[in-house]
C-alpha cells in the first residue's frame, strides 16, 4: 500500500456548526474535563484536557496523544508535481525519495515568507503537503503552467501525534509492530484490523514521536485501539492539547508562522515581513538549485548580514516575558520583541524566541528585557539579563535513534 483513498465517502462540512467537530471529537469531549476550548483552523481543538502541567510531562515522559486533523492538508499529484515543489519551496527536494518526509518553507517574489510546513513524498509523482495555514489559493496560483493535481485533503484525513519517549513501545503494544525500523521522517503503511494505516516519525514536539494517519470513518478505532493499551495499565497516555504543544515546540526551537512572525500573506506594513536568513532558515534555502519563488530577491539578500534575526533567548529570573522590549542595556535603545515564551519545567528557567536588530550581521553584546508583570492585582516592572542560545533549548537523544529504546 502507498496511499490510502481519501476522496470518497467523506461527510459534507456542515457550515451552521460554529466550530468543525474532528472525528476524533467524541473521545476527545470525554476527555475535556477543564473543557477549554479554542480553534484550530475552523476545528474546535482543546487547549488543555486536564492540567497543562500533566499534558506536558506526558510529552516529556510519557506518551502524549494530540488529534492533528485541523492541520492544512493538500495532495499533490501527477506528472510535474515533483518540478513544481521544487519550484514552490527554498529547498532543493528532488533528492526526496519516496516513504520520507521533508521540512520546507515557500516565500513570495520578494524572498518573504508565507509559511512552512512538510512535504511526504508518498509515491513516484504522489506528494502531501502539511502546513500552519490555509495555503489552497497560494498553490493553485504557482501551479500556472504546470501538469499537477492540487485537492486540499485537510477534512479528508484523520491524525494523531502520538510523541514522547514512550510513544514508540506504545504503539507496538498497540499492535503497530515494525514502527521502531523507522528512522525520523520516515513513511510506513500497515493494515490492522481492517484500518489501512500511514505512520511516520514525525512530530512537532522535538520529542521520539510519530504521527497516524487514518481515514475519518476509522478515526474513533484509532483512537481506541491507542488508548486501550493504557486500559491495560501497560503505559501511561494522556491527551494533549495546545497548550502543551506550545510549550515543547517552544524548547525545541521550532517556530509557529502568526506567533514568532508574520507571514507575508497577513502582514499589512512591508517591516513587518521576514525572509529565512531573518528567520535563521537560512539552511532551507537552496540558492545552487534552479529557479525558485522568490530566489532573485534571496540572492540579493544573502549578499548582506541580515538586518533582523529571529533568535532563541534564555531570560534570567522567574517573571513571565510575554511580550517584553528588549533593549540594549538598561533604560538603552530598544532592539527587539519577545514573541513566545515559556517557563520550561525541564530546564528550570525562562526560554524564549524573539525578534531582534543585529548590526552588520552581529546581535548585541547585551540584551535585556523590561518585564512587566501583575502580583496581587499591581503592576510591577523589572529587567532581565537575556543570552542566546545557537542551539534548540532542550534536545534528546531519543528523539533519532534507531531503533528507538524501549522505555
Amino acid at each position: 500500500m502507498s496511499a490510502f483513498d481519501v476522496n470518497e465517502n467523506v461527510s459534507p462540512i456542515n457550515f451552521k456548526e460554529v466550530l468543525q467537530p474532528s472525528p476524533f471529537q467524541s473521545r476527545i469531549d470525554e476527555y475535556g474535563i477543564v473543557q477549554e476550548w479554542m480553534s484550530w483552523n475552523g476545528y474546535k481543538t482543546a487547549r488543555v484536557f486536564d492540567t497543562l502541567a500533566s499534558e506536558y510531562f506526558a510529552i516529556r515522559s510519557t506518551c502524549g496523544v494530540m488529534d492533528l486533523t485541523p492541520m492544512e492538508k493538500y495532495r499533490i499529484s501527477g506528472p510535474d508535481a515533483l518540478t513544481y515543489l521544487n519550484r514552490l519551496v527554498t529547498r532543493d527536494i528532488t533528492l526526496l525519495k519516496p516513504n520520507r518526509v521533508t521540512y520546507v518553507i515557500w516565500c513570495n517574489d520578494e524572498g518573504k515568507v508565507l509559511d512552512d510546513g512538510t512535504v511526504f513524498h508518498l509515491q513516484n509523482g504522489d506528494y502531501r503537503l502539511c502546513s500552519q495555514h490555509h495555503q489552497l489559493d497560494w498553490l493553485l496560483l504557482s501551479s500556472l503552467g504546470f501538469d499537477v493535481t492540487i485537492e486540499k485533503e485537510t477534512h479528508d484525513v484523520a491524525a494523531l501525534a502520538v510523541q514522547g519517549p514512550t510513544s514508540c513501545a506504545a504503539l507496538m503494544e498497540a499492535g503497530l509492530v515494525d514502527i521502531d525500523r523507522l528512522k525520523p521522517f520516515d513513511i510506513g503503511y500497515m493494515t490492522l484490523n481492517g484500518m489501512e494505516l500511514m505512520i511516520s516519525r514525525t512530530g512537532f514536539t522535538g520529542d521520539l514521536g510519530y504521527e497516524v494517519w487514518t481515514h475519518p470513518d476509522r478515526a474513533l478505532d484509532l483512537w481506541d485501539l491507542i488508548f486501550s493499551v493504557k486500559e491495560q495499565g501497560l503505559f501511561d497516555i494522556r491527551p494533549t492539547g495546545l497548550g502543551a504543544l506550545d510549550m515543547v515546540r517552544i524548547e525545541a526551537g521550532f517556530i509557529m508562522p502568526g506567533d514568532d512572525f508574520n507571514t507575508a500573506e497577513t502582514a499589512v506594513r512591508a517591516d513587518r515581513v521576514r525572509s529565512p536568513y531573518e528567520l535563521g532558515l537560512g539552511w532551507l534555502v537552496d540558492l545552487e538549485k534552479p529557479y525558485f519563488t522568490g530566489k532573485q530577491a534571496l540572492i540579493a539578500e544573502n549578499t548582506e548580514p541580515a538586518k533582523q534575526r529571529l533568535v532563541r533567548l534564555v531570560v534570567e529570573g522567574n517573571k513571565p516575558p510575554m511580550d517584553a522590549f528588549l533593549y540594549d542595556q538598561k533604560g538603552g535603545s530598544r532592539i527587539g520583541t519577545i514573541k513566545s515564551c515559556v517557563w520550561s519545567p525541564i530546564l528550570k528557567t525562562n526560554v524564549a524566541l524573539a525578534d531582534i536588530e543585529f548590526q552588520k550581521g552581529s546581535a548585541p553584546i547585551e540584551i535585556w528585557a523590561e518585564i512587566y508583570y501583575q502580583k496581587e492585582l499591581e503592576w510591577r516592572a523589572t529587567w532581565a539579563r537575556c543570552n542566546i542560545s545557537k542551539k534548540p533549548f532542550w534536545a534528546h537523544p531519543r528523539s533519532s535513534i534507531t531503533p528507538p529504546q524501549k522505555f
